[in-house]
């Protein structure tokens, strides 16, 4: 089952760069793995405790999966991820 997964800049070092990695897995958690499988560390990035890190967003095709099921949102073939870090900060 391949799953596309959108990786923000911020993310790339893991990634060698790329935009865009494929992974595989039946849910969320599943996929997270593969990818730190394939990635070393970037699951780190995403989860805290087994669950996303709070200003961690992630879309399965466009929707936001804190409102489908968390890391359990079940996965398909040609389903696309996108993650998305929160940014905060500013100045006046």
């Amino acid at each position: 089952m391949a799953i596309e997964v959108r990786i923000p800049t911020i993310l790339r070092t893991y990634t060698d760069g790329a935009k865009a990695v494929e992974g595989s897995g039946a849910n969320l958690a599943e996929l997270f793995t593969d990818l730190d499988a394939r990635h070393p560390g970037i699951a780190g990035r995403l989860l805290d405790n087994g669950e996303l890190r709070r200003f961690v967003n992630v879309y399965l095709n466009d929707e936001d999966v804190r409102f489908l099921g968390g890391v359990t949102t079940a996965l398909g073939d040609g389903d696309s991820v996108t993650i998305l870090p929160a940014v905060a900060g500013g100045s006046r």
